[in-house]
């Protein structure tokens, strides 16, 4: 069980480094919630300011998700640099973006010899952390993923190609190996309706 935090700060909650904070892993201060980085928060995960309500950057918000101000509704996403008439909790994100990892414990006795050279005590300490960049992370979350959950990022609203290159490095061709629908030396478009992938042939 964590020890709880009561110093001169005035934190009552766990692994506070704000002010005044009740509640837990607040870097904000007054906040009662949990995770704020923000202040006067008595919502959670918030990065904006007297918000009641969870996830919003803005302030004095009681909705959802908010990066404005005075909001009780949850707002639409923008997704893909378009706008949609959708809430988050309405898009069915596929699980594989969940699984990306930027830090990975390796056992010692599954690392290489190259990677023994390179950390010598991970001998005595079993093992060593192994870190991969942003992009490296998508891509090894990508390969591991199903491709029935592949097929619901392309499902996702506005989806498109170039962006997603752009934010992940997984491009239209590593989808296409990926699904197996087409040759990967071809072009054609992979069309997507309802959960269902289709090969356009002219």
């Amino acid at each position: 069980m964590a020890k709880e935090n009561v110093d001169y700060k005035g934190n009552t909650g766990n692994g506070n480094s704000g002010h005044q904070n009740t509640g837990n892993r607040n870097s904000g201060d007054w906040n009662s919630g949990n995770w704020n980085s923000g202040y006067w928060n008595s919502g959670d995960w918030n990065s904006g300011n007297w918000n009641s309500g969870d996830w919003n950057s803005g302030n004095w918000n009681s909705g959802h998700r908010n990066s404005g101000y005075f909001n009780t509704t949850q707002a639409p996403v923008r997704i893909f640099n378009a706008e949609t008439d959708m809430a988050r909790d309405d898009i069915d994100f596929p699980e594989w973006l969940y699984e990306m990892k930027i830090t990975e414990w390796v056992d010692y006795k599954d690392m290489s010899d190259q990677e023994k050279l390179e950390y010598p005590l991970a001998e005595y300490t079993g093992g060593y952390t192994k870190e991969y960049d942003y992009k490296e992370a998508f891509r090894n979350a990508f390969d591991n993923a199903k491709k029935e959950d592949v097929v619901k990022t392309l499902n996702l609203p506005n989806f498109d190609y170039g962006i997603f290159e752009e934010i992940t490095g997984i491009s239209k061709l590593d989808f296409q190996r990926k699904l197996g629908h087409i040759n990967t030396e071809q072009s054609d478009e992979i069309i997507v309706i309802n959960g269902v992938i289709y090969r356009r042939v002219d």
